[in-house]
C-alpha cells in the first residue's frame, strides 16, 4: 500500500500544518520538508525493483464495479521518474521558503497549500486510471490558484491566479472529455488496458475528436501557444511557489501526459501538426520575448515557455529518439531552471528588486550567489560540459535527421537554431546585467549581501547536479532516462542512443557553436538599447493572446450582466416560476408518447382515498389562497396537506416514510413561523388584490402553472405505479438483496444508507450547506451577549419584568409562561425516543434521519419555553461542531471498507458475542446514519439560532414597547 502513502501522505501534513499555532517560523517548513523527503524515500525504496525492469507496480481498490470505477494507484519507469522530481524538488523547495518568506507571512496557509499541490501532482503522476487522474489535474489547477494568490492582498496576484485557473481548469474539461472517449473506445478507464488498446483509439473515427480535445489540455497546463500568456502572469506568486510549479512540475504535467500517452496517439500528420506545431513556434517566440523582459522572474517565464516548447517539438515528431531526448531534457530543465528561480528570488530578496536595469555588479556583494547563477544559465544556454549542452545537441540531431514529410525539411533546423540563438543571447544578458558591469548599490531598496548557507543548500544541489551530468552523463542519468523510455516506448524497443558528451564534428555541434557565438553577439549589439529603452515591446507581445483573452472574458461578463438582467428578479416568485417552467419542459419532453397506463374504472376507485385527498388538496388550494395576505394561515393549512400526506404513506404501508414526513413537517412548521418575521408585511387587502388587473393576471397564470405541475407529477405517479410488474425491476432487485447484502430487513433505510449511500452522502453535505449559508446571512443581525442575557426568561431581571407586567394586566395576548424545570424534563425524553428511532432504523421504521429530527424537535421545544440564550450558550450544542463531526462520520463509514478491499460505503458486519447479551450484529452503517442524525441536528439548530436572533426584536418591543427594541443593532463583525 505504499502507494497510496505516497499520496495521502502530503494530504494529511497538509492539514497538520493549518492547524499549527503561528509564529513558529520552522515548524511548518520542517513538516513539509520531512514529509517530502518521507515521500522521496518512498519512491526510492522502488529503485531496485523499477530499474530493474520490473513490471509496473498496482494497487487497485474498488469504488463502484458496476461503473469501471475505482481507486488505482500504477508506478513504471516514468511515473518513477516524475515522482522524484516532484518528492525530491518539493524537499529543496521547502528548505529554501523557510529564509525566504517574511516572519509575518502566513507560514502555515503557505505550507498547506504547497503539500496540496504536492499530494496532488504525485497522486496525478501515480494514477493507474484515466478520470482519476484527471481529478488530480484539476486538484493541481486548484492548489496553484491558491499559491499564485498567496499574496492575495496584490492585484496582480489575483488576476494572475484567475488567469491560471481559467486556462489550466479548462483545459482539464477539454482533456476530461478526451479520457472519456478513450474509455468509450477502449472499453475501460483503466490506464493500462487504454495503453495497450493504441490501434482500436487511432483507427477509429473519434480519433480527430480525441487528439484534439487531449492536445488542448495538455497545451493549456504546459503553457505552449496559444495558451503561454497564462505563465507570465503567475511570476507575481512567492518565488517558491515559481521555482516549484514554474519550472519542475506544474508546468510539465502536460508534458507528462504527451509522454504517457505517446504510444496511442502519435505516429499521425495531425499529432505532428499540433503537437510539434505548437511546440516550435512556442520554442522561437518563449525566447524571443525573454530578450525584452526586464524582470528576473519574466525573464525565466518566458525562458519556461520556450524549453517546454522544445520538449513539445520532440513529442510531435512521431520519433522514438526524440521522446528520449525529450524525457532527458525534461530532467535536465528541472534542475537548472529550478536553481535560477531561487537565485532570482534570493536577489530580490536580498536587494529588494528584480529590475535587471537597476540591478549590476553584485558579484562583490554576492560572490556564492554568482557563481551558482552562472553555471545555472550556462546549463541553460547550452554551454558545453553542463547537462543543458548535451540535451539542446540531441534536440538539434532530432530536427535535422527526422522524417518530417509533412512540411519543409528545413523549417525545424531554421526555427531550432532561431530559438537557441535568443536562449543565448537571454542567457548573457541576464547575467551580465545582473551580475557584472558598474556597481548600482546606491539605488537599490536593500543593501545586498550573500543568504543564509542553507537558503542557498538547495541551489548548490541542483547546480552540482546540472555539473555531474554534464560530465558523467551516462552513468549519473543513463538509468533513469533508459527506465522512463522503456515504460513509454516498450521494453523491447530497438532505439540506439548514447548520452555522451562527444559525438565528433558534426552538423548538430556546429549548429550549437553558431548558437552560442551568435546568442552572445546579438546580447552585446542589443543590451545598450534594451537598457536604455526599457519600454521597447516586441511585436510577438502585442499579438499576445491576453489580449483576446481579456477581449473573452468582457463578452461574457456582459453576457452574464444582460442574462441576469433578463431572467432574474429580486423577487423570488419569479425565480421559483422559471424553475417550474423549466422542470415542466424537461419531464415532459421524454414522457411524451411513452407510457400507455391503463385506464381506472369507477369500481377501482377507492372513495376514502379520494375523500382523503380531497382534503388535501383543499388545504393546498387555501394555503395558496392566503399566501397572499396571512401566511400563518399558509402555514397552517400547508401543514394540513402534509398530515395528508403522512396519512397517505400510512395508507400505501410505508411507515418509515410517514414517520419521516411526519416529524418534518413538525420541524418545518417552527422553523417557517420563526421565519415569517422577516417576511415583508403583505401591502394588499384581499379586495385590493381583486381590483389590480396586473396582480389578478399574474395569480390566474400561476394559477394555471400550477395545475400543470401539479396534474404532471400526479400522473408521473399514475404511470409509475401502474406499470405491469417485473421480476427485474430495481424495486424487486433491491428487495431482494435488501437483507442478504444490506443485512437489514428495512428496505427504505437500506437503500438509503447502503444501496444510494454516495447520494446521501452528497444531500447532507448540500444540507450542511445550506445551514451555514442561512446562518452566513442572518448572522450579522445577532444581538449582543448582554441583550441575550437580559432577554432569557430564565434570567431573574426578565422573570421580575414580565411579572411585574403580567400583574398590571400588560402582558400581550397569547402569552404564556411554562416552568422551565417541567419544560426541560421534555428533553431527556426526547433524546430517549430519538436514540430508540436511531437504533432501530435498520430493521424497523427509523434511522438517522428520523432520529435527528425527533431530537431536533426537543430543541426546538427547549427554545420555545427556555429561550435563545439556553438554546445558544447553555446547551451543549454547538452546530458547526455537529455539522463537521456528522460529514467526517459519514465520509469515515465510507473510507473504512476500502482499507479492506472493498468499495466505498460497503455495508461491513461485525458479530461479537458479548456476555449476557450473546451474539450482536455490528454495521459499518450505523456509523453513517450517526453522521446523518449529527447533520440533522446541527442543520436544524443553526438553523433555529439564525431564524431566533430577528424574533427577539419582536418580543422585546411587545415585552418592554418600541424604544427597547431599538437597543437591538445588527453587530456585523460579532463573531
Amino acid at each position: 500500500m505504499f502507494l497510496v502513502y505516497i499520496t495521502l501522505l502530503p494530504f494529511f501534513a497538509s492539514l497538520v500544518a493549518a492547524l499549527l499555532p503561528r509564529n513558529t517560523r520552522n515548524r511548518e517548513s520542517l513538516l513539509s520538508l520531512v514529509t517530502a523527503l518521507a515521500c522521496f524515500a518512498l519512491v526510492l525504496s522502488q529503485t531496485q525493483h523499477i530499474l530493474g525492469g520490473g513490471e509496473a507496480l498496482v494497487e487497485h481498490y474498488a469504488w463502484i464495479p458496476s461503473l469501471d470505477l475505482a481507486f488505482t494507484f500504477r508506478m513504471d519507469g516514468l511515473s518513477y521518474v516524475f515522482a522524484l522530481i516532484v518528492s525530491g524538488m518539493g524537499a529543496l523547495i521547502s528548505l529554501y521558503a523557510r529564509y525566504y518568506l517574511d516572519p509575518a507571512d502566513p507560514r502555515a496557509r503557505f505550507y498547506a497549500y504547497f503539500l496540496i499541490f504536492m499530494g496532488s501532482m504525485l497522486g496525478l503522476v501515480l494514477s493507474g486510471n484515466v478520470i482519476q487522474m484527471v481529478v488530480f489535474w484539476e486538484l493541481t489547477s486548484m492548489a496553484s490558484f491558491l499559491l499564485i494568490a498567496y499574496w492575495y492582498h496584490r492585484a496582480d496576484a489575483r488576476r494572475g491566479a484567475r488567469l491560471s485557473l481559467t486556462i489550466t481548469a479548462t483545459g482539464g474539461f477539454a482533456l476530461l472529455a478526451s479520457v472519456l472517449m478513450m474509455g468509450y473506445v477502449a472499453g475501460s478507464y483503466d490506464l493500462e488496458v487504454i495503453l495497450q488498446s493504441g490501434n482500436l483509439i487511432k483507427y477509429s473515427q473519434y480519433y480527430p475528436v480525441i487528439l484534439i480535445t487531449f492536445a488542448i489540455g495538455c497545451l493549456t497546463k504546459s503553457a505552449q501557444f496559444p495558451f503561454h500568456f497564462w505563465l507570465p502572469n503567475a511570476m507575481a506568486a512567492p518565488t517558491p511557489v515559481s521555482a516549484y510549479l514554474h519550472s519542475a512540475t506544474l508546468v510539465k504535467v502536460g508534458i507528462f501526459a504527451l509522454t504517457r500517452f505517446w504510444p496511442i496517439l502519435s505516429g499521425t500528420d495531425l499529432w505532428f501538426y499540433v503537437v510539434g506545431g505548437a511546440g516550435i513556434i512556442t520554442y522561437a517566440m518563449g525566447a524571443y520575448n525573454a530578450l525584452f523582459e526586464k524582470d528576473l522572474k519574466g525573464i525565466l517565464a518566458y525562458s519556461t515557455i520556450s524549453h517546454l516548447g522544445m520538449i513539445c517539438t520532440l513529442l510531435g515528431l512521431n520519433s522514438a529518439l526524440a521522446v528520449i531526448v525529450a524525457i532527458f531534457h525534461v530532467l535536465n530543465h528541472a534542475t537548472f531552471k529550478a536553481s535560477l528561480f531561487m537565485v532570482a528570488g534570493i536577489v530580490d530578496h536580498e536587494t529588494g528588486t528584480r529590475d535587471i536595469t537597476v540591478l549590476g555588479g553584485l558579484r562583490k556583494f554576492m560572490p556564492i550567489t554568482t557563481i551558482l547563477a552562472i553555471v545555472a544559465t550556462a546549463a541553460m544556454a547550452g554551454v558545453p560540459l553542463l547537462n543543458g549542452f548535451i540535451s539542446k545537441e540531441m534536440f538539434f540531431t532530432e530536427t535535422l535527421f527526422v522524417d518530417t514529410a509533412p512540411i519543409n525539411p528545413y523549417i525545424l533546423p531554421v526555427f531550432a537554431l532561431f530559438g537557441s540563438i535568443f536562449s543565448v543571447a537571454y542567457s548573457y544578458r541576464m547575467i551580465a546585467s545582473v551580475f557584472f558591469g558598474q556597481s548600482t548599490i546606491e539605488n537599490l531598496p536593500k543593501q545586498p549581501h550573500e543568504p543564509p548557507k542553507l537558503m542557498l543548500a538547495p541551489i548548490a544541489i541542483l547546480v552540482s547536479i546540472c555539473v555531474l551530468v554534464g560530465l558523467m552523463p551516462q552513468s549519473t542519468i543513463g538509468a533513469f532516462v533508459e527506465t522512463a523510455t522503456a515504460s513509454v516506448l516498450g521494453e523491447n524497443h530497438d532505439v540506439e542512443y548514447s548520452l555522451a558528451i562527444w559525438h565528433g564534428f558534426n552538423l548538430p555541434l556546429l549548429m550549437s557553436v553558431f548558437a552560442l557565438v551568435g546568442g552572445v553577439l546579438l546580447a552585446l549589439i542589443m543590451n545598450r538599447s534594451l537598457n536604455e529603452h526599457t519600454d521597447i515591446t516586441p511585436f510577438t507581445q502585442r499579438l499576445d493572446g491576453r489580449r483576446l483573452y481579456d477581449r473573452l472574458m468582457d463578452a461574457v461578463d456582459a453576457f452574464s450582466y444582460h442574462a441576469v438582467r433578463w431572467t432574474s428578479s429580486e423577487r423570488m416568485q419569479v425565480q421559483l416560476l422559471w424553475v417550474v417552467l423549466i422542470t415542466i419542459t424537461v419531464a415532459a419532453l421524454p414522457l411524451v408518447g411513452r407510457y400507455d397506463a391503463p385506464k381506472p374504472t369507477l369500481a377501482e376507485v377507492n372513495w376514502y382515498f379520494l375523500a382523503l385527498w380531497i382534503v388535501g388538496c383543499l388545504g393546498a388550494v387555501l394555503a395558496a389562497h392566503h399566501a397572499q395576505y396571512n401566511r400563518f394561515r399558509a402555514i397552517i393549512f400547508l401543514s394540513a396537506t402534509g398530515i395528508v400526506v403522512v396519512a397517505t404513506f400510512v395508507w400505501l404501508s410505508a411507515p418509515d416514510l410517514a414517520l419521516t414526513q411526519l416529524v418534518v413537517e413538525v420541524v418545518t412548521c417552527v422553523l417557517l413561523l420563526l421565519g415569517l418575521r422577516w417576511l415583508p408585511q403583505p401591502k394588499k387587502s384581499t379586495s385590493e388584490l381583486d381590483e389590480d388587473p396586473v396582480l389578478a393576471l399574474r395569480r390566474r397564470r400561476d394559477l394555471l402553472i400550477a395545475i400543470v405541475a401539479g396534474s404532471g407529477m400526479t400522473l408521473l405517479t399514475y404511470f409509475l405505479t401502474m406499470r405491469p410488474k417485473n421480476t427485474s425491476d430495481i424495486g424487486n432487485v433491491i428487495l431482494s438483496k435488501s437483507l442478504p447484502e444490506g443485512h437489514g430487513t428495512n428496505v427504505v433505510n437500506v437503500i438509503l444508507v447502503d444501496f444510494r449511500g454516495f447520494d446521501t452522502f452528497g444531500e447532507i453535505t448540500v444540507l450542511a450547506i445550506v445551514a451555514l449559508a442561512v446562518y452566513a446571512l442572518l448572522r450579522r443581525f445577532r444581538p449582543p451577549q448582554e441583550m441575550l442575557q437580559a432577554l432569557d426568561p430564565a434570567s431573574d431581571e426578565l422573570t421580575t419584568d414580565l411579572r411585574r407586567i403580567k400583574e398590571d394586566g400588560k402582558l400581550p395576548k397569547g402569552t404564556m409562561l411554562v416552568p422551565n424545570v417541567i419544560a426541560r424534563m421534555l428533553m431527556p425524553i426526547t433524546t430517549l425516543i430519538a436514540f430508540y428511532f436511531f437504533f432501530r432504523g435498520h430493521n424497523l421504521p427509523g434511522g438517522g434521519f428520523v432520529g435527528g429530527l425527533i431530537f431536533a424537535t426537543g430543541v426546538l421545544t427547549q427554545f420555545i419555553v427556555s429561550g435563545m440564550l439556553w438554546v445558544e450558550d447553555k446547551s451543549r450544542i454547538r452546530p458547526q461542531n455537529w455539522l463537521g463531526f456528522g460529514l467526517v462520520l459519514a465520509l469515515s463509514a465510507g473510507v473504512l471498507p476500502m482499507l479492506f478491499g472493498k468499495p466505498f460505503l460497503t455495508a461491513m458486519i461485525w458479530e461479537p458475542a458479548l456476555p449476557f447479551f450473546g451474539k450482536i450484529q455490528l454495521s459499518s452503517v450505523l456509523i453513517f446514519d450517526l453522521g446523518v442524525f449529527l447533520v440533522v441536528v446541527g442543520t436544524t439548530t443553526y438553523m433555529l439560532v439564525a431564524l431566533a436572533h430577528q424574533s427577539l426584536r419582536y418580543f422585546r418591543k411587545n415585552i418592554y414597547g418600541e424604544a427597547a427594541a431599538e437597543h437591538i443593532t445588527p453587530s456585523v463583525t460579532r463573531k
